[in-house]
């Protein structure tokens, strides 16, 4: 096995139209890693049209080019890939706009030599100098339900700044498109890999280029909190989507009852219908969840 000081470090970071922030961010990265590791840094750039590329290459960086905009989970696929190719031990994942300051960097190495295999920047136990509220409790909510979900406190499961093993980068996979950085920790704790946060300093950058509003990402935002418990407790899921169309169909049926016990009209046929069939749905999507949760095992 590798001594800690033979390890191989690569910096990751995807790269979309960032050539007025990313100089600063090499440049800091390159202090902050001077005389203290050996390392590279891999920039994925995103399909840019300005002159991303150019800047990443001046400043000694490995650049990777999509043809066109991919998107950040795509993006990440293929930095995972190309960082197993590189034959990085350590993998520090960070963004191009500044947002993360590459001073916690070794911060984030050095719990990994600590023997943990996924290490996460949390913002929620350090300080954010700007965010949306919508936004913030957006992140508070998707960490609860990670939470839950891998039975580990998660403080900020949306942070792109992150550190891993090699391990972890060739043994999950990605199928979701916008929670792929949830996934990651779902599918890191359910097999098995040891998972931390650090305290970290968010910088005020620009507003997102993903969402137009607050509104938005609020609406996308529980969209996705719903497709992770689909995805990863389907049981929970469909168990209550059932037991609500099973409940609500019960209530229907008890107020036809009383209705014809205390007016004696034989009607409602409507109503004992739906009563019926929600019932009956609530009990086919209940046994789908636990057919789910079966496969799922």
């Amino acid at each position: 096995m590798k001594s800690w000081n033979s390890m191989n470090i690569v910096i990751s970071i995807p790269a979309y139209n960032e050539e007025k922030t990313l100089p600063r961010v090499l440049d800091e990265i390159k202090e902050v890693m001077k005389g203290n590791y050996t390392y590279k840094v891999l920039v994925l750039n995103d399909g840019s049209t300005d002159k991303t590329k150019d800047v990443a290459q001046k400043h000694g960086a490995i650049v990777i080019s999509n043809k066109k905009n991919r998107g950040l989970a795509e993006t990440f696929r293929a930095e995972m890939r190309e960082c197993i190719k590189l034959k990085a031990d350590i993998i520090v994942h960070t963004d191009a706009d500044g947002q993360y300051h590459p001073q916690h960097i070794p911060q984030l190495i050095e719990k990994v030599k600590e023997g943990y295999d996924l290490v996460l920047g949390s913002r929620f136990r350090g300080k954010i100098e700007k965010m949306p509220f919508m936004k913030r409790m957006g992140n508070r909510m998707f960490s609860r339900v990670i939470s839950k979900l891998t039975k580990t406190t998660i403080t900020d499961s949306t942070t792109g700044y992150r550190a891993f093993t090699r391990e972890v980068a060739e043994d999950i996979s990605y199928i979701n498109t916008f929670t792929y950085t949830q996934e990651q920790i779902i599918k890191a704790a359910k097999q098995g890999f040891k998972i931390t946060e650090i305290p970290i300093v968010a910088r005020k950058t620009r507003n997102s280029r993903l969402f137009k509003s607050s509104f938005q990402y609020a609406v996308k935002a529980w969209i996705n909190i719903l497709r992770i418990y689909r995805d990863y407790d389907p049981l929970k899921f469909f168990g209550y989507a059932g037991g609500l169309l099973f409940g609500t169909g019960v209530l229907i049926g008890i107020y036809v009852l009383i209705h014809v016990l205390l007016t004696g009209a034989a009607g409602g046929i409507p109503r004992v219908i739906l009563s019926a069939i929600l019932m009956l749905g609530g009990i086919q999507i209940t046994i789908f969840g636990f057919l789910a949760d079966m496969l799922r095992k």
